[in-house]
């Protein structure tokens, strides 16, 4: 799908938690700014420890029939190589087996474009895993092969979690590109057809909302509100939820900001934001997040940061849940943006 060009390619390192502030760079040594935010794990006064995890999410790949402008993954239709083979698959349902991990997490890129995508869904509910999928929408009309989506979804009793901007084709596609918004009208309705986010299904399908410039969410209980009346009466959609997620200033969207000059202003917001309560529901407590290649992550946010578990225990395959539960969690800057206002996970607002 087409995107705006970045008026400039821009690579961006991040600095350790260690300095006393947060600093990015080009990587050609041009120096874009210096920003003296009171560092996170100083805000919030402590070391970070996990808790028995409830969610193990997999990024099973960042291949993508999209390229959306604030895309956290940097995923897309080139991304070809980082997509997780059978090998690594199979050493996450041993995991799963072998631990009481209720729920699996699955996530891309469109998770739907890993081969092994239907088999592995499969094999999570033999094991009774409650299994959650994060879909495009646009990928169910992708091509044919994508049409039975919807009714594989429902056999395997897959709650089904969707990206939608908004309810209008002018600020959907803006960030998306041009017929994602008529593309997922049509993919939502093809998951009504088959129960999801109809009452009494037990077919659950939520929707995404992230913000499409450099301001904070609404609240969710509103939005929410608004979007299933808009849906239903404007094309008889019904869903189950709406998460509310805040764009945090990584990857593509952090390029974005830089670019508009909007980071100091943006960064400036969410730390006026903070929110203490959201501290103890964060989703890096409860979460294992495993990338493409294996390597274990505290959220999905650190995996594309590269911030690895502060533990022996970084890859699967040394994989061992008591080390796990003995590290700090890995915390940064880009951790206002889940605590600020009501808080942001990816099942939406925590306060």
């Amino acid at each position: 799908m087409g995107v705006k060009q970045r008026s400039k390619s821009l690579t961006v390192t991040h600095n350790k938690l260690a300095d006393t502030f947060f600093q990015l760079k080009v990587l050609n040594g041009d120096e874009i700014m210096h920003d003296h935010f009171e560092p996170f794990a100083a805000k919030i006064g402590s070391t970070f420890q996990p808790v028995t995890p409830q969610v193990f999410q997999i990024n099973i790949g960042k291949l993508c029939n999209q390229s959306c402008a604030h895309c956290h993954v940097d995923a897309g239709p080139d991304k070809k190589v980082e997509n997780m083979d059978k090998v690594t698959l199979e050493k996450c349902l041993e995991i799963l087996s072998n631990h009481n991990i209720p729920t699996v997490d699955i996530t891309g890129g469109a998770p739907e474009m890993n081969p092994h995508f239907r088999w592995f869904v499969e094999e999570c509910r033999k094991l009774g895993k409650k299994v959650m999928n994060r879909c495009n929408l646009t990928i169910i009309m992708a091509n044919p092969s994508y049409h039975d989506l919807p009714e594989f979804f429902a056999e395997n009793q897959v709650e089904v979690i969707s990206s939608l901007p908004y309810f209008t084709k002018t600020r959907t596609d803006s960030q998306r590109g041009d017929g994602v918004f008529e593309d997922s009208i049509e993919a939502l309705k093809r998951l009504n057809a088959v129960g999801y986010g109809m009452e009494g299904s037990g077919l659950l399908l939520d929707l995404v909302y992230n913000p499409s410039g450099a301001f904070l969410p609404g609240h969710q209980t509103s939005l929410e509100h608004e979007f299933k009346l808009q849906l239903k009466r404007r094309y008889d959609i019904s869903f189950n939820k709406l998460f509310v997620i805040t764009n945090l200033p990584i990857s593509r969207f952090l390029d974005y900001l830089i670019e508009s000059g909007n980071y100091t202003e943006y960064m400036t917001s969410l730390v006026e934001a903070f929110n203490p309560t959201t501290v103890s529901g964060l989703m890096c407590r409860y979460t294992l997040s495993v990338s493409w290649d294996g390597y274990i992550y505290d959220c999905d946010f650190n995996q594309m940061l590269d911030l690895k578990v502060d533990s022996p225990s970084r890859h699967i395959n040394d994989f061992e849940l008591n080390t796990l539960m003995q590290r700090n969690i890995v915390l940064n800057q880009h951790c206002y943006g889940c605590t600020a206002g009501a808080g942001s996970s990816c099942g939406g607002e925590i306060a």
